[in-house]
C-alpha cells in the first residue's frame, strides 16, 4: 500500500498531522494501537480536567453560605462522577474519528514497525501489511515513568493512568513527585475528601515555575489540607492490613505514611521501544527522538512530534509540531517556535505560564524589570470570591518587550494567551497596557501589571518613601 504520508500515533499530535497532511492534498494513513485522542484526550487532559470540574463544582457547593445561599444535605456521587468523565471522552473521541473519516484519512488499529527510511510493517489483529510512504511521521507519545524503590509493583502502587479509573476516591493517598501530574491529582483527590501527602526529593514543587508562583500556590495547597514533603525521598513501600506503608527519608528523620494507594507521578517517558528506529537509521537516546526545527529527524523523510521528541510533553505542543511536520512532508517550510509555549496547571487557582521565568531571565543576564498585580484588587476576582493569586510580567529594560507572563488566580490558563501573543510577536508592556481592556474582567489584571512595568499602578495602593 502506497501514502504520501504515514503517521504513526493518533494523539493530539498524530492526528493533527495526519488532518493537515489530508488538507494540503496528501494521501495519508493514519496507525494506532489503541483509541484516537492518545493519553491526552483518553488518560490525561480531559479525563483529569473534567474530574476538576467536578471538584470545583463540590467546592463551590460547599462554599455557598459565602454568598448569601442554602443547601441542606448536599454530597456527591464519585460513580455518577466517574460516568460522566467517561462519557465525556467517549464523545470527544468519536468526534475525533469523524474528523479522521471526514478528511479520507486511512485509520489502521494496530502497531507499526520502521523497516527503512519510507517503509513500515503495520500489524493489525487481522493481518500484517507493508506500507510505503513518502513521508513517515512518527507521533508515539510517552508512558508514565517508574521509579526504582522496593514495593513500586505492589498493586496500590499505580500511575495516572490507573487513577483515572478508580472508581471511587481512596481514603488515603500518597503522591511521589510533585510535578505538574502529582500536583492536579492531589489537588482534585483532597477535594473529594482523600487524604494526601505530596513526596518530592526537590527542595520545591513545581521546580519548572516561577519560584515566587510556587510559594504561593504551596501555601494554598497546603491551606486546602495537602500535606507537603519536599527535599525527600521515599525508600520503601511495604504491604499493611489495610493498604501500603510508605517509609519516607526527610533528612531529618525517616517516616512511614499510611496509605490506599500510592500515585507514582515522577514523569514521563518516550515510547521508543519497538518502532525499528535503528532498522531505519534514525538517532535517538533515553531523552527521546532527535529532530531539527522542521522537526525532522536526521534520515531524509522520517519525522518525529510531540513527548517521543522528550521537547515540551504538552498536548498543544504536539499538536503544533504535527502541523510543521506535516506542512514539511507535504512541500511546504514550517518551522517550530519553542519561544511562546504557554504551560498550563489546572489546580484550585490555575497556574498558567509562558516565557522566561525571572530566574532564568537572571541566568541569561538579561536587563528585565518585573511587574505583579493582585487578583485582591480586581473587582472581577472579588465578585467571584477568587482573590488568591497574581499577575507578574517580565519584560525586558531597553525594549519593554515582553520576556515572560505567570499568573496564578482564576482562569489563568486563558488569561495567559496575553503573553502568548505578545512573546511571538515581539510585542512591548506598553502595548498591553494601552490596549483597552473591558471592565469588570480578570483581564484588567494583566494590563494593570502590565502597566507596572513603565510606570505606576492605577489600582494599586502607592507604597510610601521614606523621608
Amino acid at each position: 500500500m502506497d501514502f504520501d504520508v504515514a503517521v504513526i500515533g493518533g494523539g493530539p499530535g498524530g492526528y493533527v498531522a495526519a488532518i493537515r497532511a489530508a488538507q494540503l492534498g496528501g494521501k495519508v494513513v493514519l496507525v494506532e494501537k489503541e483509541n484516537l485522542g492518545g493519553v491526552c484526550l483518553n488518560r490525561g487532559c480531559i479525563p483529569t480536567k473534567t474530574l476538576l470540574r467536578s471538584a470545583e463544582k463540590w467546592e463551590e457547593l460547599s462554599r455557598c453560605a459565602e454568598f448569601g445561599l442554602k443547601a441542606d444535605n448536599i454530597g456527591f456521587d464519585y460513580a455518577v462522577i466517574f460516568e460522566r468523565k467517561t462519557n465525556i471522552v467517549a464523545g470527544l473521541r468519536s468526534g475525533i474519528e469523524q474528523l479522521v473519516k471526514s478528511n479520507d484519512i486511512t485509520v489502521m488499529n494496530g502497531t507499526a514497525v520502521l523497516t527503512g527510511s519510507r517503509q513500515l510493517e503495520v500489524s493489525t489483529a487481522a493481518e500484517q501489511v507493508t506500507i510505503s510512504a513518502s513521508g513517515i511521521i512518527i507521533a508515539t507519545g510517552s508512558v508514565p515513568s517508574t521509579i526504582p524503590v522496593a514495593g513500586h509493583d505492589l498493586s496500590e502502587v499505580i500511575t495516572s493512568d490507573q487513577l483515572l479509573e478508580l472508581t471511587e476516591v481512596p481514603k488515603r493517598l500518597v503522591v511521589i513527585g510533585a510535578g505538574v501530574v502529582g500536583i492536579e491529582f492531589s489537588a482534585i483527590m483532597r477535594a473529594f475528601g482523600c487524604e494526601v501527602t505530596v513526596v518530592e526529593m526537590l527542595p520545591t514543587i513545581l521546580p519548572m515555575l516561577d519560584s515566587e508562583l510556587v510559594k504561593r500556590m504551596g501555601l494554598l495547597l497546603r491551606k486546602q489540607g495537602i500535606k507537603m514533603l519536599t527535599g525527600a525521598k521515599v525508600t520503601d513501600i511495604e504491604a499493611a492490613a489495610d493498604g501500603v506503608m510508605v517509609k519516607v527519608d526527610t533528612g531529618k528523620d525517616v517516616q512511614d505514611i499510611p496509605a490506599d494507594k500510592v500515585l507514582i507521578a515522577t514523569g514521563r517517558r518516550p515510547v521508543t521501544e519497538g518502532l525499528g528506529l535503528g532498522t531505519a537509521g534514525v538517532i535517538f537516546d533515553n531523552s527521546g527522538i532527535q529532530v531539527n526545527t522542521r522537526m525532522e529527524t536526521n534520515i531524509a523523510g522520517i519525522y518525529a512530534i510531540g513527548d517521543v521528541t522528550g521537547q515540551s510533553m504538552l498536548a498543544h505542543t504536539a499538536s503544533t509540531a504535527g502541523m510543521v511536520a506535516a506542512e514539511n512532508v507535504m512541500g511546504l517550510h514550517a518551522e517550530m517556535d519553542y519561544s511562546a509555549i504557554p504551560s498550563c496547571i489546572f489546580t484550585h487557582p490555575e497556574i498558567a505560564s509562558v516565557g522566561l521565568t525571572e530566574e532564568q531571565a537572571k541566568a541569561q543576564n538579561i536587563d528585565y524589570k518585573s511587574s505583579k498585580f493582585n487578583f485582591a484588587a480586581n473587582g472581577k476576582a472579588v465578585t467571584m470570591g477568587e482573590t488568591d493569586g497574581l499577575v507578574k510580567i517580565i519584560a525586558e529594560v531597553a525594549s519593554g518587550k515582553v520576556l515572560g507572563m505567570h499568573i496564578l488566580g482564576p482562569h489563568a490558563s486563558d488569561l495567559v494567551m496575553e503573553g502568548a501573543l505578545a512573546i511571538r510577536n515581539g510585542l512591548t508592556a506598553r502595548d498591553i497596557a494601552h490596549t483597552v481592556h473591558p471592565h469588570p474582567t480578570l483581564s484588567e489584571t494583566v494590563m494593570e501589571s502590565a502597566h507596572g512595568i513603565y510606570g505606576d499602578i492605577i489600582h494599586q495602593v502607592k507604597p510610601k518613601t521614606r523621608k
